[in-house]
């Protein structure tokens, strides 16, 4: 009997975070809790990694727990149409005598009228896969959510639930346009319009200006600013402090003030301070949310790959069923041209299956009764029936996605250290404030009023609206320049990141090669290689097999008078026969020619030369008597060596990993140029591989395509997915270069280094500015000098500190790019 697992892990859907820090809420919030025991939150995946104890809570807690802090979660990060969201990873064996914990249940009447239909058993249910309702989402609400609705509930408006990233970016931008649109005249009738500007306009409806103010405030503190106070609160509720306490303090506490001012007779007030501030945050915000826009949607375009139907023979009979209603034992039919619909063993029929989108190599792979198949495969040729062996979480393309997931939720220690530290701002602005309210209030006779003007005008100051800015601009103009080029970033880690890598390790196959076959050898035995091109084509193009077509293409380009093949025998797994030109032609491997007889002579020994060149090595016999050897091999792309050279100038050694044997990795390597080749490596064993060279504190980039380097591309400190490689490792990477050129690769890392340096001077110039006006706006050199600052002064202050970094940012077009005959022409970039 198998003991109930004491650590469970899983990673749960998590979505509407729009700040960076509101990963704080999450983690605190769950940390906390009976039986979790590690919490890692991506905000830029939208989900978060959870290990916890089986016996003591389940992932239907963990949802709840999650939704109880405003977010969305419908349970793990999983597509319903191949596993069960609210399924637990490690399900106990009945009978075990370990205590499960029940999660709520939902109203039966309202769980009935929201999915529409009663939950049923499915057929073949089994352990790790619990029955579940034709409703994909599983987002029924529980009664403990009744019981404790989200702030987002209580306050009606502000919340993003489940929406989508592209949602979220226009909804920020919405916000932005609306803080914008008000404060221009708020500032127009403030101390700002008439003393700065010089102007002095009539008040509309003859109010004062303070009313004026306060009316056109409104639609800015209750629309705009209002996911200022929901993340606030949201924040104190789980015993953290971060960027949005700080930016509630900010605002609030400045409108606040000049609404009792107002409200007692009119005074001096600053709404223009509020609402400027509030539109550079979310200008700010905007920025970041469209830099990482679309990346939490990559982890269900991966498990999107397996299809959402299956053929199941049931009493002899195909019957078409849900990918997720597969049991393990099922008898699968696949036919020609169909994916495969989960892992499982070939009993009957012989196929060619395309493995590329799971393994990234070219050649489909022969099955035949005994073979395991993976599912998401294409079955080429044949008809399988086909064993399911591992069915929904259990796959190896479930696993692949949670090795992926896992990866990247763990690969953010800056992140937790930048974390780290906008909570102390957040903290050292609210004491700051609270000391210059006090030192103002009880050291001097100044009246309260002017107590407070300073104390706001501190967290003011202190709000790192410009550190937040100063990032964004830089990211935009480095992604900017990126796109130009083909290469596309994901998020500013992934910016400063590529600026400290110091080996680049690059798959071979649709990396570093074409990613299909190509005629590389070509040696004829007693006949003229036309002649010999001539009627092997013509056999070879009765066939679809791609070293085929390979050899169709190459002898396309001799120009050659076609002739067709008649009595074409396809032998699986062997080549094939046909006769030509009244001459009987065979094509294939060496186990076909022995087959038929025919012993290769003084070819043998140049066969067996192909072979451990690296190439394939096809053999072709004419009457009975072998004629040629033709290797072939995957074809280096025009601008590797090129992309080679130019990382080996910027001081970074190349490495090449690949699951190829070893004399044709070295053949690619040896002609590329590179430093080092790993060869022979299990898809499952390439995270591991990158693993080990990080262990010696380098900085790695991964450079790839193919689902089986996603997981390879989640643990690199860099991951980048070559264009024309897999939905799945584009979405997986950093980095993707777009027109599927590795020259590409020392592009993206040049703009990392310009665009790191942006950063690091506009951050200097931000922290600077910080450090000179904290004593200005903390009234410390008015005794002496008089010298104060106003909060709206120091709001236009931070829009003149927020030109200037975006002024720093946009040098970057200047920077000088790798460039080669093959690649486009670079666009003008004044004088760079």
């Amino acid at each position: 009997m198998d003991e109930r697992k004491e650590r469970s892990t899983v990673v749960l859907d998590v979505r509407g975070m729009q700040w960076a820090s509101e990963q704080n809420v999450v983690a605190a919030t769950l940390g906390r809790r009976p039986g979790v025991l590690e919490v890692e939150v991506n905000p830029v995946a939208q989900n978060a990694t959870v290990t916890y104890d089986p016996a003591s809570t389940s992932v239907a807690e963990l949802r709840r727990w999650v939704t109880e802090c405003g977010y969305h979660c419908a349970g793990q990060s999983v597509p319903s149409h191949v596993c069960d969201p609210m399924a637990e990873p490690d399900p106990p064996e009945p009978g075990d005598g370990h205590p499960v914990p029940a999660p709520p249940q939902p109203h039966a009447d309202h769980a009935a009228d929201h999915t529409g239909t009663a939950v049923q058993p499915r057929h073949g249910d089994h352990a790790g896969h619990a029955p579940q309702t034709k409703h994909a989402d599983h987002t029924a609400p529980h009664k403990a959510d009744e019981e404790l609705p989200s702030p987002h509930d209580v306050m009606g408006h502000g919340g993003h639930g489940a929406m989508s990233m592209e949602a979220m970016v226009a909804d920020m931008r919405n916000r932005f346009l609306v803080a914008a649109l008000f404060s221009i005249p708020i500032v127009i009738w403030s101390p700002i319009g008439t003393d700065v500007l010089g102007l002095d306009l009539p008040v509309p409806f003859g109010l004062r200006r303070d009313v004026w103010a306060l009316l056109l405030s409104l639609p800015v503190i209750f629309h705009s600013c209002w996911i200022f106070f929901d993340g606030a609160v949201r924040a104190l509720r789980a015993r953290t402090l971060d960027m949005m306490v700080l930016v509630a303090v900010a605002v609030g506490a400045g409108w606040s003030y000049s609404l009792v001012i107002t409200l007692t007779g009119g005074g001096e007030v600053f709404y223009e301070a509020a609402t400027v501030l509030a539109a550079f945050v979310l200008l700010g915000h905007w920025f970041e949310m469209r830099a990482r826009g679309g990346a939490n949607d990559a982890i269900r375009t991966l498990l999107d790959l397996a299809p959402p139907k299956a053929l199941v023979l049931r009493d002899g009979e195909p019957v078409e069923v849900p990918t997720a209603e597969v049991a393990v034992g099922d008898l699968l039919l696949v036919r020609p041209g169909a994916k495969v619909a989960v892992d499982g063993v070939v009993e009957e029929g012989e196929s060619e299956v395309d493995e590329s989108i799971v393994t990234g190599e070219s050649l489909p792979v022969h099955k035949a009764p005994g073979s395991t198949v993976i599912g998401a495969t294409i079955n080429a040729n044949g008809t399988l029936r086909v064993r399911a062996t591992k069915v929904g979480a259990d796959t190896a393309l479930a696993q692949i996605v949670k090795l992926v997931q896992q990866a990247q939720n763990s690969k953010a220690p800056g992140q937790r250290l930048a974390d780290r530290a906008a909570f102390w701002l957040v903290f050292v602005a609210l004491i700051g404030g609270g000391l210059t309210f006090a030192v103002w209030l009880l050291a001097t006779d100044r009246p309260a009023s002017a107590a407070v003007l300073f104390a706001i005008t501190v967290v003011v100051i202190t709000c790192p609206d410009a550190l937040g800015l100063a990032t964004p601009t830089a990211i935009m103009v480095g992604t900017g320049l990126g796109a130009k080029r083909g290469v596309l970033f994901k998020n500013a880690i992934a910016l400063e990141t590529s600026a400290r890598i110091q080996v680049v390790i690059m798959d071979k196959t649709g990396t570093l090669t074409k990613g299909e076959p190509e005629v590389t050898d070509l040696i004829a035995d007693g006949i003229d290689e036309d002649e010999l091109l001539r009627l092997v084509a013509a056999v070879e193009r009765e066939s679809e097999h791609p070293l085929a077509e390979a050899i169709v293409r190459y002898a396309d380009t001799r120009d050659l008078a076609p002739v067709r093949a008649e009595r074409f025998e396809n032998v699986p797994g062997h080549g094939a026969i046909a006769h030509v030109a009244g001459r009987r032609v065979v094509v294939g491997n060496r186990r076909l020619l022995e087959r038929e007889g025919i012993d290769l002579g003084v070819l043998a020994a140049r066969r067996d030369e192909v072979a451990e060149g690296g190439r394939t090595a096809v053999l072709a016999a004419i009457d009975g008597k072998p004629a040629a050897v033709i290797g072939i091999a995957d074809a280096p792309r025009e601008t590797s060596a090129p992309a080679v050279a130019a990382l080996h100038e910027m001081g970074m050694e190349v490495v090449m990993l690949t699951g190829d044997n070893q004399a044709t990795a070295a053949r690619i390597a040896q002609r590329l140029g590179i430093d080092t080749v790993i060869a022979e490596v299990l898809p499952s064993d390439k995270a591991a591989k990158i693993a080990e060279l990080q262990a010696s504190g380098r900085k790695v980039a991964m450079v790839g395509d193919g689902v089986n380097d996603a997981p390879a591309l989640a643990q690199a400190d860099l991951g980048i997915a070559i264009g024309a490689g897999t939905d799945v490792a584009i979405e997986t990477a950093d980095v993707v270069l777009m027109r599927s050129d590795p020259l590409d690769v020392p592009t993206a890392l040049r703009i990392g280094r310009g665009t790191l340096r942006k950063m690091r001077q506009n951050l200097g110039w931000a922290i600077g500015y910080n450090a000179i006006a904290l004593p200005i706006a903390a009234g410390v050199f008015e005794p002496a000098f008089g010298l104060v600052l106003r909060p709206e002064i120091a709001a236009l202050s931070m829009s003149g500190s927020s030109l200037i970094v975006a002024v720093n940012a946009l040098a970057l077009k200047r920077l000088r790019l790798p460039t080669t005959a093959t690649a486009e022409p670079a666009p003008h970039t004044n004088g760079g």
